[in-house]
Order: C-alpha cells, then structure tokens, then sequence
C-alpha cells in the first residue's frame, strides 16, 4: 500500500499525464538514428526477406521479453535505474550506476550527430555538398585529418551543436511531463508523417522497385548461418533503447495501476513497424540512385554515418525534388535523434535527482553543462570523427551489450528475481506472463546476446577496430567501456539519504 510520503515523491520526481503520453516517450525513445540509417543494411546484408523470420523471432524472444523485465523493474520499485536495482537487491544498485555511465558517455556523442543532420537538413535546399559529397562531408565540413587527437575545432559543427544542447537543456529542465513527455506527443507525430512523406517521395523515383528487390528478395540459405541470427538479435536489442536504463527509468514515472505489458507489445511492434517503413524509404532510394550511376543496388548500399552524410546527398543531388527528399531525411534524423537523446539524458538525471534529493533545474545543469562541454571539445574538432567512431563502437558493444546480459544473469540467478516481476506484471498486464519469460530471460536471451558479444569481442581482438593506431583503440574504446563499469560501482558506494527507502522498503499500492 503506498503512502502519502510515496505520493509526495513521486510527484517531486515526475510522472507521465497518462499510458499514452509514456508510450509514445517510449516509442520516442526507441525510433532513433539506429533504425533509419542501421536496419535497411543489417536485413539487406543478411537474407533480405528471409531475414524477416529472424527478426520477428528475435524481437518476441528477446525484444519485448526484454522490454517486460525493464518495465517491471521502474514500474514495481520507482525509482531511476540505480534506485530501482537497489531495491531490487541493494548489492546490484552498480548495475544502476553502469548503466548511467554508459549513458552519459552516448550522450556527450549522440549530440554530435543530430548537429551533422541539423546541418545537413538546411544544406539540402542548396546541395551546398556539391558534386562530391564524400568529400565535402569529411574535408569541407569535419576538415577531418589524420586519425590522432586534435584541438583544431571546427566553427560550423559548433553552432550546430550549441543549438543542440541549448534546445536539450530546455526539454530536461521542464521536466518529466512539460519536457519529456510534450516532447514526444509532439515529435513523435511530426516524425511519422516527415518520414512517410519521405517513403511516399522515394517510391515515385526510377529504380525505386529494384531497391526495394534487392532489399526483401528472400535468400533462404542465409537461415542456416548462426551469424544471421545473431544480427537478428543485435539489432533487436540496439533498436529498442533496452539494457541502458532508460526503459527503467521512464517506467517509474507512469501510475501505478498501468499495462505494462500491453504497453511493451504496442512500443516493440511501433519501433519494428518503424524500422520496415524506414527500410522501404532508405532503398527505394537507393534504388534510383544504382540506376542513376548504372550499377547494381549492392555497390551503392551502405549504413550508418556514409549512408546518411555521403550515400544521401548524393541521391539529392540526382532526384527530382531532391531539396525536398533531403530536408526530410535529415529533419527525419534530428527528431528521431533528438528523443532518442533526451531519454538517455533522463536516466542521469533522474539517477542524480534520486540520489542526491536536488531540484530538477540544479540536476539538470549538473548533467548537461559537463556533457555539453565534453561533446564541444572531444567531438567538434578536426579528429571528432575518428574520436566518435572509437567511443560508439566499445560503449554499444562493451556497455551496452554486457550490462544488459551481466544484469540478466544478476536479475535471474542471483538474486532470484523474475519470479516477483512476473507477479507484478501480471497485476494489471493483458498479456499474461508465465514461466516461458522465466526460461527467456535467464537462460535463452543471455546466451544469445552473450554469443553475439563474444562474436564482437573476438573481431577486435583479431584485428584493430577500423585500423586505428591501437593508442586510440586503447584509450577511447577499452579504457572507456572500462571507466563507465568502475564509476558505476564507485557510485554505488554512496550511501543514500536516510529517507530513501531502499531494499525491503519499496512499496505497492494494494
């Protein structure tokens, strides 16, 4: 039964109006720049249609089951990833802290990149990129050198990534309704119909049909490779924001007598339904682009940040309309961005807000003004890029990955408990959940994801992430994933206030 010093927390930390208003945070959350520019390859890359069946299986065995244990533990203990770990068991309140760290490090990167496509979305009315537009992205616009540290800063990233943090600080600040959840019930509408007018614009294109072949023309024989599985599971569990604290986090702030589970189905299938919408788009395009340079679809596609910066304007450059399709796509990119970082900065906040009890604004500022100031001096310079692709890789594969899988097998084995988070679950769940969740959760996914991490472990020991000098590789991959694991468990040594109740303490409303 919850007390009236319970309501009066939970007002001070912030709930969401209502299950619709979280859903579409969480949505916000999960839509990123993963499921734009990362999907549309990854499937292509590993059977086209055939890797439909994969996926789909990997986003009911690992994806939303994921989803429910995370829902469970915000909802049942409310309180940020820390705090709820704590209540949890207090000895696994670290797993909290690593996941804050890990989140801190994605932000003061992720930033950098909603700048570029703010950017690049005004370019696209003048194709300022030119004829080439590799080199203007990495010559005229990063001015990247050689790999190396550099503090060569660059004026035209730094305006846009002022603007950033600037409209970032304002979101946070407001807080978890006025800021969080405004943000989403606004941009979450405006992201859907950008990126449909976007699809719609591309299908019309020539060559849009052979994109859209090369993109779901079934190879079956890929269902045999063990690595395409493992893809399968990667990307599920990269494209829903789980196993970083954020779904924890947003979790604690809904009421208490909430759908969880109903609630998880409806931000699993949305994100995955976003991510096929985003792969009709991205190879449609592509499509006409292959026709245009008379070549195959295979020798044009690409993913990530040469998708985005260099593939694209090239097809802006060819399209009718061109100004239009890019405006989209980037716009596209900053919104779904910018609420993908906005719930990786709610997880530091909330977790210095529960921790130390200060008001939003200071927590704010204590969050944002050191990252801000991170992301101008370590990414807005001539080696940023390099600097950026080194952090990204190690903190998704090395943080991500593990803390997710590490927190499966404490949750599971440890502590004991899945069963409890079941019966929450069940409370007020419309999907039942019996002990198929109990056998996912602590036996399949871990084994999975831990097949996929030992896959990503043994590649860069094999061979030097991206041919890095291994100096970098060191300092800005290993000795990072390793910083957020040993902060983590360093903070978790604070004591709480003595008001905080923390294991045993927690309670529910009847």
């Amino acid at each position: 039964m919850s007390t009236a010093a319970d309501d009066v927390r939970e007002a001070n930390r912030g709930m969401f109006s209502s299950r619709r208003v979280f859903i579409l945070a969480a949505i916000g959350s999960a839509v990123g720049l993963g499921n734009i520019w990362r999907f549309p390859y990854v499937a292509y890359e590993n059977g086209g249609g055939a890797f439909m069946l994969p996926y789909l299986v990997a986003l009911f065995t690992a994806g939303i089951p994921f989803l429910f244990l995370e829902y469970a533990l915000g909802h049942k203990y409310r309180g940020s990833a820390p705090l709820s770990f704590a209540r949890l068991s207090r000895g696994t309140e670290g797993l909290g802290w690593w996941q804050v760290g890990v989140c801190f490090m994605i932000a003061v990167y992720y930033a950098v990149v909603i700048a570029w496509a703010l950017s690049y979305a005004f370019f696209s009315f003048g194709r300022t990129w030119g004829d080439d537009p590799d080199a203007y992205f990495f010559g005229d616009y990063l001015q990247a050198g050689d790999p190396g540290v550099s503090l060569d800063f660059v004026p035209g990233i730094i305006l846009p990534l002022l603007a950033v943090w600037g409209a970032l600080i304002v979101v946070m600040a407001l807080g978890v309704q006025k800021g969080v959840g405004r943000t989403s019930v606004i941009f979450i509408p405006v992201l859907l119909l950008a990126f449909v007018a976007l699809v719609i614009q591309a299908l019309t294109l020539t060559g849009a049909s052979a994109g859209l072949d090369a993109l779901f023309a079934p190879n079956w024989s890929a269902l045999g490779d063990p690595a395409v599985w493992a893809a399968a599971y990667g990307q599920i569990f990269f494209s829903l924001s789980i196993g970083f604290g954020i779904m924890i986090t947003y979790s604690s702030y809904v009421k208490r007598r909430t759908d969880m589970t109903g609630s998880a189905m409806v931000v699993g299938l949305s994100n995955s339904g976003f991510e096929i919408l985003a792969g009709i788009g991205v190879f449609a395009a592509l499509g006409f682009m292959a026709q245009a340079s008379g070549v195959a679809v295979g020798e044009v596609a690409t993913s990530g940040i040469g998708l985005a910066f260099v593939a694209f304007p090239a097809i802006v450059n060819e399209a009718p309309a061109g100004a239009l399709l890019g405006f989209l796509f980037f716009f596209s990119l900053v919104l779904a961005g910018f609420t993908s970082l906005v719930s990786v900065l709610e997880v530091v906040i909330s977790a210095v807000r529960d921790k130390f009890e200060t008001s939003r604004l200071r927590a704010t500022l204590v969050v944002t003004i050191p990252c801000a100031i991170i992301s101008l001096v370590g990414f807005s310079t001539t080696s940023g890029i390099y600097v950026l692709d080194i952090v990204d890789h190690f903190i998704n594969r090395f943080g991500i990955l593990l803390v997710a899988v590490v927190s499966m097998l404490v949750v599971a084995w440890v502590v004991r408990g899945l069963p409890q988070l079941r019966d929450h679950l069940n409370r007020d769940g419309s999907v039942p959940v019996r002990g198929w969740w109990i056998v996912l959760m602590s036996v399949i996914t871990p084994v999975v994801l831990g097949y996929v991490l030992i896959t990503e472990l043994l590649a860069v020991l094999d061979e030097t992430y991206g041919d890095y000098p291994g100096w970098m590789v060191l300092v800005f991959g290993w000795l990072a994933a390793l910083l957020v694991l040993v902060a983590g468990f360093l903070l978790a040594r604070i004591p709480w206030r003595p008001d905080t109740p923390v294991h045993g303490q927690e309670r529910e409303e009847a």
